[in-house]
């Protein structure tokens, strides 16, 4: 399930304003029981790519939450950005600074936050937003 919400809904710090974006956190929150009620394995969630920990250790925003998983306190979000005239893997924004540029590009970004714990490799997809495609603003010059 997917819930479209307003900006700000969820209380994200680092979320653009006036967007739409997608959030997954009763997805999430779904996985999270099954595994609390043994439907699911841990080693079945706890699978991230070794890129995603690698950028969770080196790039990822500390959010101080516990994990749902290992409940071990650490846990990190790392947001992609996908557009134009970016590479085909798209950036991970090392700081808030790099990723509030990207977002305010000319060009149309897609941004994904992804949550993950290092220390069990649990990752889940929070939430998707649009941003930049913004129209340079006007100089004032007359033509």
């Amino acid at each position: 399930m997917t819930v479209i919400s307003r900006s700000g809904a969820s209380g994200g710090a680092e979320t653009p304003t006036g967007e739409a974006r997608v959030e997954y956190r009763l997805v999430r929150n779904a996985v999270v029981r099954d595994v609390q009620r043994g439907k699911v394995e841990k080693v079945d969630v706890c699978d991230a790519h070794p890129e995603l920990l690698r950028a969770a250790r080196n790039v990822g925003r500390r959010t101080g939450a516990e994990c749902p998983i290992c409940e071990v306190t650490g846990m990190v979000e790392v947001t992609f950005v996908f557009g134009a005239h970016l590479p085909p893997g798209g950036r991970c924004p090392g700081t808030a600074t790099e990723l509030n540029r990207l977002r305010k590009r000319a060009e149309p970004v897609t941004c994904y936050a992804v949550e993950v714990c290092p220390a069990c490799a649990w990752h889940h997809l929070t939430r998707k937003y649009s941003a930049g495609g913004r129209a340079p603003s006007s100089s004032g010059r007359r033509t």
